[in-house]
Formats: C-alpha cells, structure tokens, sequence
C-alpha cells in the first residue's frame, strides 16, 4: 500500500512538471483564472478540458494550482 501510495506522488509530481513545461501553461492557467473569477466554472475537469481543447492532464494541475492559491487568501 505504501509502495502505491508513493507511485501516485511521483506520478503526480511527473504530471507536474511537464505540465509547467508546456508552451501554452501560462496563457492556459490565466484564462481558466479569468474563467473562475467570471463564475464560468461549472464544469467538472474533464468538461473543461473539453470545452477548452486542453488535455486533461493540464487542466487538473491548473485547477489544483488555482485551488491551492485561493486557500492561501
């Protein structure tokens, strides 16, 4: 269980870093801000990366991240 436990973190993590590695992160993490603070989120991740043309992938990280800030506020 533990040995699982830590593949998910490491995927996780992996997930992370190429996200932050793509070209479009920064422009694709401002618009779903911008999406958000409109109250245009209504849709579940996968919707979203949908709507948005982005991979999925992308999308969970962004609103992980979007997440994280509005707890720090």
């Amino acid at each position: 269980m533990i040995l699982e436990e830590l593949r998910k973190d490491v995927l996780i993590e992996l997930l992370i870093d190429v996200v932050h590695s793509m070209i479009m992160y920064t422009a694709h993490k401002k618009y779903i801000r911008e999406l958000a603070l409109q109250g245009k989120l209504d849709f579940n991740p996968r919707e979203l990366a949908i709507r948005l043309n982005m991979p999925l992938g992308e999308v969970l990280v962004i609103l992980r991240e979007l997440e994280e800030s509005k707890k720090k506020i």
